[in-house]
């Protein structure tokens, strides 16, 4: 009796010990792993953010340069 008692115990501590380092092993990877997605995700918005941002400045130029040759051909014709 003594002896499975002896015996029990330390291996329900243990048993129980594992079961811990597991759960918080695997609580630190989900963590983890959805930081680096958030990360991913907001570095992937702000780079999306920086490009369409890119390209209406870039239409924007294109359209001043447009408006600027039409008003120079147009005071070219006028003379």
């Amino acid at each position: 009796m003594l002896f499975g008692v002896s015996v029990g115990v330390p291996v329900c501590v243990l048993v129980g010990v594992l079961v811990l380092v597991v759960v918080f092993v695997g609580v630190c990877v989900l963590v983890g792993v959805l930081v680096l997605v958030g990360v991913l995700v907001l570095v992937g918005v702000l780079v999306l953010v920086d490009v369409i941002v890119f390209v209406g400045v870039l239409v924007g130029v294109l359209v001043l340069v447009v408006v600027f040759v039409g008003v120079l051909v147009g005071v070219v014709v006028l003379v």
